[in-house]
């Protein structure tokens, strides 16, 4: 890995502890990331083409390597525009199915500028989904039916809860924390 790879995982690696963990956002990513099972990727360049080539190059490797249980697919020198990410995944979520991954695996979407539609931009629930890069999350399907039969709550309630905290925290509070992120030392 090169020094611009490292530091990308670094900084994104810190932006799960310090947002999704530690706000609990996911409330499944601790142990995930605890016991070593994200894999990251740092997809170099630009185009659709080769954005979409990783994505299926990193099924085949969760195909083979069950040790991974989630993927983060980390895009920073592309996408920087909400509207081309929104191309980004929504193709991603087309190709998965005529790979014929659909059910097996999952895309998650993050992005610095991320939006929920219909929501101002300024509204601190979009950082629920907000990251430091533009990222595609694959997840294991299956694992994602096992671990909701098991949570203790219920599993609609967490997008709810989410939000609710982001807007307590407030943009100011979020903002410091994703800029944070980027002063982590690889």
């Amino acid at each position: 890995m090169d020094k611009r790879e490292t530091e990308v995982t670094a900084q994104t690696q810190q932006w799960l502890r310090s947002v999704v963990i530690e706000h609990s956002f996911c409330p499944f990513a601790q142990r995930e990331v605890e016991a070593g099972r994200v894999h990251y990727v740092v997809v170099g360049g630009v185009g659709m083409a080769n954005s979409l080539h990783a994505l299926v190059e990193e099924c085949e490797k969760l195909d083979q390597d069950s040790s991974i249980e989630t993927s983060l697919l980390i895009y920073p020198d592309a996408y920087q525009r909400f509207e081309d990410y929104l191309d980004l995944v929504a193709m991603a979520e087309d190709l998965l199915a005529e790979q014929g991954y659909e059910g097996v695996y999952q895309v998650a979407s993050f992005h610095p500028d991320y939006c929920f539609e219909g929501e101002d931009e300024s509204d601190a629930a979009n950082f629920t989904n907000r990251s430091p890069y533009p990222v595609l999350h694959l997840l294991r399907e299956a694992s994602l039916e096992k671990v909701l039969e098991n949570y203790a709550g219920d599993p609609a309630d967490i997008p709810e809860r989410n939000i609710k905290l982001a807007r307590e925290l407030g943009v100011s509070a979020l903002s410091a924390i994703f800029e944070s992120c980027f002063n982590t030392k690889s």
